[in-house]
């Protein structure tokens, strides 16, 4: 999986535009989680949802450690499972679009634990449910989605509790759109990659909706991905 990924997603951000933290819906949440002290971004691709100056950054792509790094981040490569950092090194962790990518998910919240301190906060989302498993999943390099009762379970194993959450996602809805979408990275990857990054990703940042969180664990019913706020317990 990891060799998978990082085939897929250095040429996706070779040539993709860096679209800064404050123009997702994300930020009115992580702009002041991430003042609180030291701070982590797993697998930010050229989408940080953190402050970029001095936010330390793991991904696996070298052209994202260096385009974060020229902008005042501390990033390194590294992977989600072995990260390189000290037990109880971080107040504030995120990693959004990231665990479901790994083969060994329960391996990842743990090793999230292990670097954030008790009283930290995590925050992340992943795509719900098998059963709405698409070729979009796999197009994109994911090795699972999530059942929330086992989610649940494994943050609870991982020393995490779960404050709140809400729907998430800038995926269409649409099969007819995900297909073509997906026949154009597959057969016409540089004009696809031109298109998003010039239309179709600026219309979606343009049309994201306000984040809408429940206490605990929200109502998953009809939700395909979701956003976790949690607190690290000693």
């Amino acid at each position: 999986m990891v060799e998978i990924n990082r085939e897929f997603y250095d040429r996706l951000w070779a040539g993709t535009r860096l679209v800064t933290p404050e123009r997702f819906n994300t930020w009115p949440l992580i702009e002041p989680l991430a003042a609180t002290g030291r701070r982590l971004e797993v697998g930010p691709g050229m989408r940080p949802r953190s402050p970029i100056s001095g936010t330390h950054f793991i991904d696996l792509c070298p052209q994202v450690v260096e385009r974060l790094g020229a902008l005042g981040g501390i990033a390194g490569l590294g992977q989600v499972t072995a990260l390189p950092f000290p037990d109880a090194h971080f107040d504030f962790a995120c990693a959004f679009d990231v665990i479901e990518h790994t083969e060994d998910g329960t391996g990842a919240f743990a090793e999230l634990s292990r670097v954030v301190k008790p009283g930290g906060t995590l925050v992340f989302s992943v795509p719900l449910f098998m059963s709405a498993w698409t070729f979009f999943d796999e197009a994109v390099g994911h090795f699972r989605r999530f059942e929330p009762e086992e989610l649940s379970a494994i943050l609870a194993r991982c020393g995490f509790t779960i404050e709140k959450s809400a729907a998430y996602g800038m995926q269409p809805r649409s099969r007819m759109l995900l297909k073509l979408g997906i026949w154009w990275i597959r057969n016409r990857y540089d004009q696809a990659m031109a298109w998003n990054n010039r239309l179709f990703f600026p219309i979606a940042l343009r049309f994201q909706k306000k984040l809408r969180f429940q206490a605990g664990m929200l109502d998953t019913k009809r939700v395909d991905e979701a956003i976790f706020v949690c607190r690290r317990q000693d």
